[in-house]
């Protein structure tokens, strides 16, 4: 299934008997499970095993995608929460199955479920989330910066509005994450930027969006965490699309 609203999604915690895929067709999707919190891009997804509690808040105007498998059809699947990249053939798969109307597969229809599956145990997991704190004040912190990535506040002004001491705040924030407030941040604009590149924005664009005053200073960012500059990701971005994408039977990309 996939879901598009003009609102952001607020999904409370909760457990179910399948497993679930799911991911975004654009933006950042803030994920806690009972073994961590964290902030996945569009251009991955999220595989919840059965029975493990979970939430997601959208950051922005929500469209989405999830997949749902019978825990009997789990066996072989990963155990424990993961996030991985979102293949095109999986990307496909999960566009073809969306179409498909309630009741029994056919035999095209077994097929195309096994291919999501398939994908599902094989593609390798990352840990390309955004680990979030567990602590109130500083998941409030991480969800503000979150909702406004061009908000140039330091951890003193971020500290004071949070109600905790700079000092405390910067110490359980790493503790927590494994990042500094500031790196944390810088983390959080790379993933908007790599969705941003993955949907043709201009680089000075992504720059302006992200806060950034000077178009060179993302640049420098961007490649010393990336290894490549902007452009040349996007570069290679789009000649791996021209290889790879097809529009499904409704036009529906994510």
């Amino acid at each position: 299934m996939h879901i598009s609203q003009p609102q952001e999604r607020v999904t409370a915690p909760h457990r179910h008997a399948s497993g679930q895929l799911f991911g975004a067709m654009r933006g950042l999707l803030s994920v806690a499970a009972d073994s961590g919190q964290w902030v996945v891009p569009a251009s991955h997804c999220v595989w919840m095993p059965p029975h493990h509690v979970h939430a997601l808040r959208s950051h922005g105007p929500f469209a989405g995608w999830s997949v749902y498998v019978d825990e009997a059809s789990c066996g072989n699947l990963p155990a424990a929460p993961c996030v991985m990249r979102v293949s095109g053939l999986l990307r496909e798969a999960v566009g073809r199955a969306s179409e498909w109307d309630a009741g029994v597969f056919d035999a095209r229809q077994a097929r195309v479920a096994g291919v999501i599956l398939d994908e599902i145990a094989a593609t390798p997991h990352e840990p390309f989330g955004l680990p979030l704190p567990t602590n109130p004040r500083l998941l409030r912190v991480a969800r503000a910066v979150l909702d406004d990535l061009a908000d140039e506040r330091g951890v003193e002004a971020l500290a004071a509005w949070a109600g905790v001491s700079p000092r405390t705040l910067a110490r359980r924030f790493t503790v927590e994450t494994g990042f500094t407030p500031s790196a944390w941040r810088q983390r959080a604009r790379i993933l908007r930027a790599l969705e941003l590149l993955a949907a043709g924005q201009p680089v000075t664009t992504i720059a302006l969006d992200l806060g950034y005053d000077n178009v060179s200073a993302f640049i420098a960012m961007f490649k010393r965490v990336m290894g490549v500059t902007p452009g040349r990701y996007g570069e290679g971005r789009e000649q791996l699309a021209r290889k790879t994408k097809k529009p499904t039977a409704n036009g529906w990309l994510f």
